[in-house]
């Protein structure tokens, strides 16, 4: 603990300020600590693994996994890689150009999207979530350039500053294209231009964090209308036949029906230029060594991140991503134990059971209502460590030995693409895993009504079979408890047990509940961090998981012999250590729904009389919070 900070007064300084002082962010990350320490040891333990596959002193019963050593390959393969240099994405800058109507787009424009380059609008196959049982066709507007649309305010400098940014790095990846002088200086003006007008129609990160509005189910017909002269029904034709969908969900009305603000006949060449530009940055990870460093420019001044990695990092990090389920399973079936996946899958089963007993002491829900949580939190499914099985598509990404690395990349995004559009009329598969074994990280899947818990963050500080029970309950327990809290956060709540998009709440319920989210955005809501202010409704749903994950946990606690609650609270301080960059850390509080790790570690804890009991923490505290201002919602 720090010599100077009081645990009373400052949890996560207390427990964290020494290693604080001493801690490195690596060159190549934003940030270290917490989850990203776990993650940059699970890197280089799978770095040692891949580099023993690629010289043959070690082998896999994986049969996957020898495509992804292979892709492992073409990105070492840099002697090939800076020869091709531009040559192998040049073909298809040449077709970007040369498209001269819409007419000419919409003629490619499916075998576009299965590439995965950016059309007017983007286009998905995923659940449905008003039927979780069905796939449903979902259209939305493009990505844009800077993070967030605040950022294109004109007094946002740091908005401006990295369009800078953004601009030089297309410039210098635009030297390497057969363009005049002339032309490239069009190309950046009018990509910066197409995408300002891009960021005035399509969603902030704050509308989207309130995803179950995303279900707007309009007639494809109308779609048609207000995307026109884009032409959506000749792309559903091409995927589909005559099996054309009648309802598309639109995720971004707005940005549907004002397309016409952003992508006219008029302004064409706006988009064709835009699309040019975001092609080639997209490709330059898959190039010559120096397009790939100029490519990733805009990505390290926008999180303060010092360097590239080194290219072996780099080739795992491309390997493992195209191939992350097998390499999941891999690394499952590798490093994590079984007695501790059994171990772990009791803690969540402990924190399930406790969860129906807080929800039948629940004082502001009527007993229908709480059937209905209980319902929901029976239904949940645990998938904890990896898959038992890989999926068959994982088999079906592949390419020849021959292709280079951009080609090799291409047909596996094509594939994979495809294979997503063809369910649109197939049964969802509630077995497939949403996260792959290897990341460190958690989650819960509202259409599933599941929770996933990759085996890479099942180790310490979460979670150990040499921690004590206590010290668990604060790490992983509490994550577990996070998690299925976000069945019944802002979000959550409007799902039912099956995953569908229905209202199960008595009216009066539902409002009392969220007079108690209204409290929760409030609680957090102007927090002073870094020069900035915490927004307390961007950040809502998950301070309300935390806050559910650590009051049922803190339940199980006075059930455990020799409870240790000084134990638990400095854990949970620790699992969320964290040092970053001053750019990230502005990054992450301009946009992340979740709060600064020292608010996430130092807010929870007040709102629970264990916290004031175990260290003796009174008015006289900075980490005090009166009574009637504590909140526990779940």
């Amino acid at each position: 603990m720090g010599e100077t900070v009081r645990i009373q007064d400052d949890l996560y300084h207390a427990i964290n300020g020494e290693w604080l002082k001493t801690a490195i962010i690596p060159d190549d990350k934003p940030m270290t600590g917490g989850f990203n320490t776990l993650a940059e040891d699970v890197e280089k333990t799978m770095m040692a693994d891949f580099k023993a596959f690629a010289e043959g002193d070690k082998t896999s019963d994986i049969p996957e996994m020898a495509y992804a050593i292979s892709l492992y390959k073409k990105v070492l393969d840099t002697e090939r890689r800076n020869k091709e240099g531009l040559e192998p994405v040049l073909s298809l800058l040449n077709r970007i150009k040369a498209l001269e109507t819409v007419e000419d787009l919409n003629n490619v424009a499916t075998e576009f999207l299965l590439k995965g380059l950016e059309l007017p609008i983007d286009m998905a196959a995923d659940v449905d979530m008003a039927d979780t049982t069905k796939h449903c066709f979902i259209v939305q507007g493009p990505a844009i350039i800077l993070p967030d649309t605040p950022y294109y305010a004109d007094d946002n400098e740091s908005g401006k500053q990295l369009l800078a940014v953004y601009a030089d790095m297309a410039a210098k990846a635009l030297e390497f294209a057969p363009l005049s002088e002339g032309e490239k200086k069009l190309f950046i003006e009018d990509a910066l231009a197409f995408d300002a007008l891009v960021a005035k129609k399509v969603k902030s990160q704050l509308e989207w964090s309130e995803y179950y509005k995303n279900q707007n189910p309009m007639d494809v017909d109308e779609v048609a209308e207000y995307v026109a002269p884009f032409d959506i029904k000749k792309v559903l034709k091409d995927l589909y036949g005559d099996k054309i969908p009648d309802t598309l969900i639109v995720y971004d009305p707005k940005a549907i029906k004002e397309m016409n603000g952003y992508f006219s006949e008029e302004n064409f060449k706006l988009y064709t230029h835009w699309l040019y530009v975001k092609t080639l940055l997209t490709a330059t990870p898959c190039l010559s060594l120096e397009l790939k460093s100029i490519g990733t420019s805009y990505r390290r001044a926008l999180m303060g991140i010092a360097a590239d990695p080194v290219i072996e990092k780099e080739a795992y990090q491309l390997a493992s991503e195209f191939y992350k389920e097998p390499v999941g399973v891999y690394y499952g079936r590798t490093y994590f134990g079984e007695e501790a996946k059994k171990d772990i899958a009791s803690i969540a089963q402990k924190v399930i059971d406790t969860y129906k007993l807080r929800m039948r002491k629940n004082t502001f829900l009527a007993d229908s209502t709480k059937e209905e949580a209980i319902k929901k939190l029976s239904t949940i499914v645990v998938k904890m460590g990896y898959p038992d099985a890989i999926r068959e598509i994982w088999t079906k990404l592949r390419f020849e030995e021959s292709d280079s690395l951009y080609e090799s990349v291409s047909k596996i995004n094509t594939i994979r693409r495809k294979d997503q559009f063809d369910k649109l009329y197939k049964e969802v598969d509630r077995s497939e895993w949403v996260m792959p074994g290897h990341l460190v990280n958690a989650c819960y899947n509202p259409s599933c009504n599941d929770i996933t818990f990759p085996a890479a963050i099942l180790q310490k500080p979460f979670y150990s079979l040499s921690q004590s029970v206590s010290e668990n309950l604060g790490g992983i327990g509490a994550v577990i408890g996070h998690e299925i809290s976000h069945a019944f956060d802002t979000n959550g709540a409007k799902f039912d047990e099956k995953g569908n998009l229905k209202d199960w709440w008595l009216e009066e319920d539902f409002k009392a509940f969220e007079k108690l989210a209204d409290d929760m955005k409030e609680q957090f809501d102007g927090i002073p961090y870094h020069g900035g202010k915490v927004n307390g409704e961007l950040t809502v749903s998950e301070n309300i998981a935390d806050n559910g994950g650590m009051g049922v946990t803190l339940e199980i606690m006075h059930t455990i012999p020799d409870a240790d609650f000084k134990a638990y609270f400095e854990n949970w301080g620790r699992i969320w250590c964290m040092k970053a960059k001053e750019e990230m850390i502005q990054l992450l509080l301009a946009r992340d729904v979740h709060a600064p790790a020292p608010i996430r570690a130092n807010i929870p804890p007040r709102n629970f009389s264990e916290w004031y009991e175990a260290f003796g923490v009174t008015d006289k505290d900075q980490m005090y919070i009166a009574p009637n201002k504590r909140i526990s919602i779940w």
